[in-house]
């Protein structure tokens, strides 16, 4: 079984408070873009195995794609393996969610697999446990994320923008910027009051806003000089995504976003990735293959 496994980004990614459990309360408008992984499941297997060629990327049991087989399979109290192969096309450690969007695409291929054992609200419970971003990815919706972002609400109001990804050739440990956060210094609230009061239609030009951004680009000034860069090549807004430190420019039409790609390899040789919003249901897509 084939899967494709899409990235995401947050289009706004309010921190409202830390919790006792010492994760944050969130506010985050999250969506699925069109850059994918491609995980490959092998079934009949005795063990659960993952392989992948990015050396960024564990394959024990770290791996959150690993996690997912093997709590899927001990809650169906199956004795039985699956072979997990990764191709990597979205950066890692980059804030697009990546591996969670791996873990989730284990899980609807397994529920496929064994005839839809598990309801979609099970499977985002179970996803929960592996990590944050999980429930989002099995959602398969643009969604309003609160709590530690697994309560979910889809949001209608997305125009289907054209992406333009940056990735500085970098990774962020999310834990990290985290502890760097001072709430004291948080901006979004005010900047997405009237937004969350009237459910307005999102508007890059007013309502991007990631209150993880200035912590991230204190360490790594380049977050600065990325925004600036796609805003002067007529990016209709640009924000960092996650806690980074992809930065995504948000463009109205295709040949904009190209040309703005093209520039900014040429000046800075910058890894950048054109990409869609997926702003309806994005369903993964799952092809079942045959040997």
């Amino acid at each position: 079984m084939k899967i494709f496994s899409p990235a995401k980004i947050n289009l706004f990614l309010q921190v409202l408070g830390k919790r006792p459990d010492g994760y944050h309360d969130l506010m985050s408008l999250m969506c699925c873009i069109g850059l994918y992984d491609t995980v490959s499941l092998t079934f009949g297997v005795k063990n659960i195995t993952v392989s992948c060629h990015h050396p960024g990327v564990p394959e024990d049991d770290k791996n959150l794609a690993f996690g997912a087989a093997h709590l899927f399979l001990k809650t169906l109290n199956k004795n039985e393996g699956v072979k997990i192969v990764i191709q990597k096309q979205i950066p890692v450690a980059a804030g697009l969610g990546g591996g969670s969007s791996n873990a989730a695409a284990v899980l609807l291929g397994l529920n496929r697999y064994y005839g839809y054992p598990f309801s979609t609200e099970e499977l985002m419970s179970m996803g929960l446990s592996i990590g944050a971003d999980v429930p989002f990815f099995i959602f398969q919706k643009p969604a309003i994320a609160t709590g530690i972002g697994e309560k979910l609400e889809a949001y209608q109001n997305l125009k289907n923008l054209k992406i333009l990804l940056v990735f500085p050739d970098f990774s962020v440990s999310t834990a990290d910027v985290y502890k760097k956060l001072n709430l004291g210094l948080t901006k979004c609230e005010k900047k997405l009051k009237s937004f969350l009061l009237n459910k307005q239609r999102f508007d890059p030009r007013y309502h991007l806003c990631n209150d993880l951004e200035a912590v991230t680009a204190s360490t790594y000034p380049v977050i600065k000089t990325v925004k600036e860069a796609l805003l002067s090549h007529g990016a209709l807004g640009a924000l960092m995504t996650g806690s980074g430190p992809t930065i995504f420019g948000l463009f109205s039409d295709s040949n904009a976003a190209l040309k703005a790609s093209q520039a900014l390899f040429r000046i800075h040789k910058w890894e950048t990735h054109l990409a869609d919003m997926i702003t309806q249901n994005t369903g993964y897509q799952i092809q079942d293959t045959k040997h």
